[in-house]
């Protein structure tokens, strides 16, 4: 595994600005960050713009994202990688396999000498001093050498979980003693520091609390008694400790010997005996002194160096790193000494972490999946974790299951589970991996089961009243489902982003209910600057969804946002977040921008329409000159409501000056603010029906300020004001229009030769203003039947008219059927088409001109 010191978030950022964190010191409850990244374009969820000046919104098409401009994480270049910390340990642990194969070769060889040579050559020969060396030599060095790998098994399992790390620490008390002493004398005499016993009771603590899990269900390894009423004398996390002490004494007890009697050196006989005795005794020495060369090895890094803390506290594992660092110590150790001493140092923390998630034990998911979730949310690590795990389906698979567990011992299995698989959401192809697991998105919706509401009022959300509440409820003692909450909604926004995905969350049962119903907050909750940040994250967190799903292409974004309008819970929720939200700006905007993609459809704007308060509220937001900010959404909003929809229309007539307030924001400097106003009067002009068409007369003292609009604006200014232009024309006569250009201090010539460079100037349709051919063609056709007729005939065959229009009718296209679109697909077809409109034009260009009524769409 590869560590980064930087790693491409790939754009994804807490939504908020800045990082979530769970609280608390607790061992068993790690930290929550979520990274959030915002959603703009591609997917299913882009194109939601402020309708302002550039910004894609539903009014102009927006391409898909290529697939390779996913975001997620990645890994940084070669500069930024460093050597992942644990490589230390297993260098560790080659270095004590390969001293330990040594000296148990050299005690194989030693033994065999013994036996074959000295015992079963000179045994009558020797005198009775080496004949008891060499048999207690012989039995202790045979002993440890042949039984070594059952000492390594005892203590290997003494490492499930027992007290933070005590099968090293205990390895050789005698070393440990000596070498501290030699290092800081001082310390061995006081006792221990500080700060190292902080950490030792937090990970005991840890620890201990995971033995208690396990001892529900199942025998705790360490912990067995072998023999019956033997008590705690034969446990095997004790034996584990006894066969090590044994081994430490045994090998003292072979050097003290061997020195003894190669430094007398009467060995006595004659012959081949002496150099036999000689080279035994030689053997003997060198072999224990490897071991205890190993022994002292061993506890200078482990208990001098602390190696398992520096490495722990590089990989931030936080209190329970020393748990999982012995583990994972002892493991490589166990494959060196097993196998060849190269098969741990293959070993890494990801993949040791992956073993363990599949196994069936608490304890070590816990393990597993906590240096899972370190190393996902690690800045250093994140890259290289995600795409490992990503890349092997039996470990999301199983990340996946730990979501539905839901027993109280099983919270942090499924809390870091969740983080993980919020981080490999990220990315698009580990996204399509994980929503592809059967019953992936079940398991998600798993994560959203609410806790019991509580009153924005309650002490609980008043400062410092937090901890006092915790103690005296019982909820606070409870399963808090917020975090979980946040995660499953973090999770499905990082999901959605993939069309495919969004059909999937709209397919499950009961899901866009539970979304939907996390846009629900009290307006006490929504106007108490006391209220709890985590309860604002999930409702903006909720909304963000929402407006991913509704804002989806094509048939599948046509399902979602009927199932969406037909909630009855959706609009009067956004209505709240629109009424009292008002210190929660961001929660506002999100509001608006679901509305608009709702009015998209027939449904939407029904539902919108028919509740009480919600276009009031837009329109207080778009006209008040303290809403900059989100007038741009509400306006947008407003738009899309009165397209096509006489009931749109007259809601927003509903307020008595409505029509002279949309009339002065066109002389706004906001280009937003501008664009929307003139928007939305081009559809109450055209959509309103008979009933308001007196009132909307009012509306052509708009005109100077359209005519001046289409004489200097461009872009998306320039297309809405001729729309308007056309529908304000409506209500007046050719020699009406001609006294408003005077008035405007435009020529009619000016004015003719105006739409004539417009048309030249988009020799082909644009995507950014996708109705300015449409709409000029409908105004040189007014123009063409009005009471002044046969004079615009004439100044419009003078600029060219007749050859751009000729042009024009060999580059319609489909873009300029429609009033709106999600994504490349068109919604709202025109009701007549362009072409049509275009040889309505030629035709009357090609005659008399003069005429009667303007052609309607």
């Amino acid at each position: 595994m590869k560590y980064n010191k930087s790693h491409d978030a790939g754009g994804e950022f807490n939504g908020d600005g800045s990082p979530q964190k769970g609280g608390g010191d607790v061992p068993l409850t790690p930290s929550i960050h979520l990274d959030i990244m915002e959603h703009h374009g591609g997917g299913c969820g882009g194109g939601l713009g402020n309708g302002g000046g550039g910004s894609a919104s539903f009014f102009e098409p927006w391409r898909e994202q290529t697939p390779g401009s996913g975001s997620g994480h990645g890994s940084s270049g070669r500069g930024g990688w460093r050597e992942p910390p644990e490589k230390r340990l297993t260098l560790f642990a080659l270095r004590l396999a390969v001293l330990e194969k040594a000296a148990s070769g050299l005690g194989k060889l030693d033994f065999v000498w013994a036996t074959v040579v000295l015992l079963g050559g000179f045994a009558s020969s020797l005198n009775i001093t080496d004949f008891w060396c060499v048999t207690v030599i012989l039995v202790g060095e045979g002993a440890r050498v042949f039984s070594r790998s059952h000492e390594l098994e005892w203590q290997h399992h003494a490492t499930q979980t027992s007290t933070a790390g005590g099968a090293l620490r205990s390895s050789s008390r005698f070393f440990r003693h000596v070498m501290h002493a030699i290092a800081d004398p001082a310390a061995a005499v006081g006792g221990g520091g500080g700060v190292d016993d902080e950490a030792r009771a937090r990970a005991v603590m840890f620890q201990r609390q995971v033995v208690a899990f396990m001892k529900r269900r199942a025998w705790h390894a360490p912990d067995v008694s072998l023999l019956p009423y033997t008590g705690w004398v034969f446990v095997s996390r004790k034996i584990g400790r006894l066969l090590n002490m044994l081994q430490v004494l045994s090998a003292f007890a072979c050097v003290a010997l061997s020195l003894m009697r190669l430094w007398k050196h009467d060995f006595g006989g004659d012959g081949n005996m002496r150099p036999a005795l000689l080279l035994f005794y030689t053997l003997a020495l060198v072999e224990a002194s490897l071991f205890l060369l190993e022994k002292a090895y061993w506890t200078w890094k482990v208990s001098i160096r602390k190696l398992l803390h520096q490495v722990s506290a590089e990989c931030e594992l936080g209190e329970y790193g020393l748990v999982a660092l012995t583990r994972f110590f002892y493991d490589a150790y166990s494959r060196c000494i097993a196998g060849s001493i190269f098969d741990g140092i293959k070993m890494d923390l990801v993949s040791f972490a992956e073993e363990l998630i599949l196994s069936d034990f608490l304890d070590e998911q816990i393990i597993g999946v906590c240096i899972l979730q370190k190393f996902a949310t690690s800045e250093h690590s994140a890259g290289d974790t995600l795409r490992k795990v990503g890349t092997t389906p039996r470990s999301i698979e199983r990340l996946v299951e730990m979501l539905n567990w839901k027993r109280d011992d099983e919270k942090v299995v499924r809390q870091c589970a969740a983080e993980v698989v919020s981080k490999l959401a990220g990315k698009r192809q580990n996204a399509l991996r994980v929503s592809g697991i059967p019953g992936a998105i079940e398991s998600i919706m798993s994560l959203l089961s609410s806790n019991t509401p509580v009153s924005a009022t309650h002490p609980q959300n008043m400062p410092g009243a937090v901890a006092e509440h915790e103690e005296a409820s019982p909820a606070g003692r409870g399963y808090d489902h917020l975090p979980f909450n946040l995660l499953g909604l973090t999770i499905l926004k990082k999901l959605a982003r993939d069309h495919d995905n969004c059909g999937k969350i709209g397919n499950a049962r009961g899901l866009l209910a539970k979304i939907i119903g996390f846009t629900q907050e009290s307006p006490g909750l929504l106007r108490n600057p006391y209220a709890s940040d985590s309860q604002v994250r999930v409702v903006k967190r909720a909304l963000q969804l929402v407006k991913m799903l509704v804002s989806t292409t094509g048939s599948t974004g046509l399902a979602l946002r009927k199932d969406v309008a037909e909630d009855v819970f959706t609009v009067s929720n956004l209505r709240d977040i629109l009424q009292y939200g008002h210190q929660h700006r961001e929660l506002q905007k999100l509001a608006t921008d679901v509305l608009t993609a709702l009015a998209m459809d027939e449904h939407g704007k029904k539902a919108v329409a028919a509740t009480g308060g919600v276009v009031k509220e837009l329109l207080s937001i778009f006209v008040s000159a303290e809403e900059r900010e989100l007038g741009g959404e509400a306006g947008e909003a407003l738009a899309m409501l009165a397209l096509e929809s006489e009931a749109g229309c007259a809601a927003i007539l509903k307020r008595a000056d409505v029509l002279d307030q949309l009339v002065s924001a066109l002389q706004d400097d906001g280009d937003a603010r501008r664009l929307n106003a003139t928007r939305v009067l081009r559809s109450l002009c055209a959509y309103s029906g008979e009933r308001h068409g007196e009132r909307l007369r009012a509306v052509t003292k708009a005109l100077p300020a359209v005519l001046s609009a289409t004489m200097a604006a461009r872009d998306k200014i320039l297309e809405v004001s001729v729309g308007l232009t056309t529908e304000i024309c409506g209500f007046i006569d050719g020699e009406q229009f001609a006294a408003e250009l005077r008035g405007a201090g435009v020529e009619e010539r000016a004015y003719v030769q105006r739409l004539a460079w417009i048309l030249g100037e988009n020799k082909r349709p644009e995507i950014k203003v996708p109705r300015m051919r449409r709409f000029v063609v409908q105004q040189i056709i007014w123009l063409m039947n009005c009471s002044r007729g046969d004079v615009y005939v004439g100044l419009l065959r003078e600029v060219g008219m007749e050859r751009l229009l000729e042009s024009i009718a060999d580059t319609t296209s489909e873009l300029e059927c429609y009033h709106v679109f999600s994504g490349s697909v068109g919604i709202s077809k025109h009701r007549e088409s362009f072409s049509g409109i275009v040889d309505s034009a030629l035709e009357l260009i090609a005659g008399s001109g003069g005429g009667g009524a303007r052609a309607e769409e």
